[in-house]
């Protein structure tokens, strides 16, 4: 029990040193701050939810008592609180008809990891104000803001950009991608920050859970009707087009992850694997927009049941986990 809150507390203290390492304002302080979420991540798999839940509520404590008391809900909310429910989400199993544990699902995992994402952006965005207008009023005098302190132009100037000649069509182009951006950075941050907490975990033995093949990741049967559901919803425009286009943005994401899972499942045992896998991730890296054509092929799995047609491939096997205590988190 002491071990347990001395971790819990330690990290806490960690994350927080981590988060307020972005009032640095270099370019190595935002990779600190990203990783935030990781100490909380690292003891709630390794400790169990409730320490997980204690370094969380550390860090909030500890930056609203250093910086400023907007901070206890502000990083419970947006870091504290996810990190501890995908650590809780990952660790929850329930025994099947064999005795064995039968673990959370990945695909799970990673539509929950969606949903937090575009659900902590919407509350940003409602926050900025309950129209459209005055949302957009609000975000656009914070990037005007931010601009001008780049450029060194005083608030009497014309806002200017270098080799930009319709400064006025760029910061509406600003205004519609950055919520956008900061909901699928926000989901895959925390999808890398899982990763690693997990490997952490693992290496140090403490990990419970048998390491999931993520090559068998699907989402669940649901999922494709929230996706449905909110990319015709961002068509109706106003704030709750803007909303629904954060969750339709982040399930896409999610279904394009599902995609190359695909592809790292149909090319096994094929002598020209690594060099398929190694062009599909340079093509998305260069030019971004072959994600879609995994987006597609993610959903067509779902439908589909891609993975049974190809020979040799069965589809995602059984929970496997030896015979072991009763499961943690079994709630």
């Amino acid at each position: 029990m002491i071990s347990t809150l001395s971790i819990g507390l330690s990290a806490g203290l960690a994350s927080a040193l981590l988060f307020a390492s972005v009032s640095s304002g270099s370019a190595f302080a935002m990779v600190l701050f990203y990783a935030a979420p990781l100490p909380i991540l690292i003891t709630g798999l390794g400790w169990r939810h409730y320490a997980g839940l204690l370094a969380a509520v550390t860090a909030a404590a500890v930056l609203a008592l250093a910086l400023n008391p907007i901070f206890l809900v502000a990083f419970l909310a947006g870091i504290g609180a996810p990190a501890w429910l995908l650590a809780y989400l990952a660790l929850l199993a329930r025994p099947n008809a064999r005795g064995e544990a039968e673990w959370y699902p990945v695909g799970r995992l990673l539509f929950w990891a969606a949903m937090i994402a575009a659900a902590g952006v919407s509350i940003g965005v409602i926050a900025l104000g309950t129209s459209e207008e005055a949302y957009t009023a609000a975000l656009r005098a914070a990037v005007e803001q931010v601009l001008r302190l780049q450029t060194g132009l005083p608030a009497d100037q014309p806002l200017t950009l270098p080799g930009v000649d319709d400064v006025d069509s760029a910061v509406k182009l600003m205004i519609t991608v950055l919520p956008l951006t900061a909901a699928v950075l926000s989901m895959l941050t925390a999808l890398l920050n899982l990763w690693g907490a997990g490997r952490v975990v693992r290496a140090s033995g403490r990990l419970v859970r048998p390491w999931p093949d993520l090559t068998e990741v699907r989402l669940p049967g649901f999922a494709a009707s929230v996706f449905a559901v909110a990319a015709a919803l961002s068509l109706v425009g106003g704030l709750v087009g803007i909303v629904a286009g954060l969750f339709a943005a982040t399930l896409a994401v999610a279904y394009s992850l599902t995609g190359l899972s695909l592809l790292h499942a149909i090319t096994r045992g094929y002598a020209g694997r690594g060099f398929m896998l190694g062009i599909s991730y340079v093509a998305i890296l260069l030019f971004g927009w072959p994600l879609l054509f995994f987006v597609f092929a993610g959903l067509a799995d779902a439908f589909l049941d891609l993975r049974r047609r190809q020979p040799g491939l069965k589809g995602p096997p059984g929970p496997k986990a030896p015979p072991a205590p009763p499961p943690p988190n079994d709630q």
